[in-house]
């Protein structure tokens, strides 16, 4: 359904790899989709390729794309994890908002008034900063990576956040999850949902990682979210 494109990165700093799938009759908003560490793979592809079949014009930018373009990595294979978290460890994530304005702007090109923003892992962590930095419409992060550092940023949250937490994500500390809570709980834009025992990855396309249940609860969440604060 979806085709590789490149759209223009903010400051004139290159052009930005793109996987995009269009819906099959005028779109009603747009989603973007930010992978997480293992690139624009089948599992985020097909994703995009969702989102479309929903009736939504959706794009998922290749976060990787100023050091390791075209990455498409399994998280299943040992040797293409430690990979992906050296990719981590290189990623600037203030660039990575920049990039969102850049796909934000591609959007609003396309003629589509209001767009969403979904994000897995690191991308969770940019579906905060994107709620904070950004104009996006509305954003959906899964299993988020360090925002309980960023909470600071909370004041500016202008439009509807939601994230998705896994209470036994070995990658977000039970304090940090306390502390998630605590700085976003009392904001009425901003909507938190745990999943009890579950860890980090849960809502994968496929693989070892995947929750069947909760991955099909979480994404109905995600699409009821985005059809009330979306139009």
């Amino acid at each position: 359904m979806g085709h590789s494109i490149t759209i223009t990165a903010t400051g004139g700093a290159g052009e930005i790899p793109a996987y995009v799938a269009q819906p099959a009759a005028p779109a009603k908003a747009a989603i973007i989709v930010i992978p997480e560490i293992f690139g624009l793979n089948a599992g985020i592809r097909h994703k995009v390729d969702d989102w479309a079949a929903l009736g939504y014009l959706a794009i998922a930018p290749d976060i990787f794309w100023r050091f390791a373009p075209g990455v498409e990595l399994d998280p299943d294979v040992p040797e293409q994890l430690q990979e992906a978290f050296g990719y981590f460890q290189q990623y600037d994530a203030d660039l990575g908002v920049e990039d969102i304005r850049s796909a934000l702007t591609w959007t609003s090109a396309q003629g589509i008034a209001r767009t969403g923003l979904v994000g897995f892992c690191l991308g969770g962590r940019l579906a905060y900063m994107a709620a904070t930095r950004t104009t996006v419409d509305a954003a959906v992060g899964y299993y988020g990576v360090m925002i309980d550092t960023m909470l600071d940023e909370a004041a500016n949250i202008t439009h509807p956040l939601a994230l998705h937490i896994p209470t036994a994500d070995h990658f977000v500390s039970p304090e940090a999850q306390a502390a998630i809570h605590t700085g976003l709980d009392p904001l009425p834009l901003v909507t938190l949902w745990d999943y009890e025992g579950l860890d980090h990855g849960f809502a994968a396309d496929a693989g070892n990682r995947r929750d069947d249940t909760a991955a099909k609860l979480a994404d109905q969440r995600t699409r009821d979210f985005f059809a009330a604060n979306l139009g």
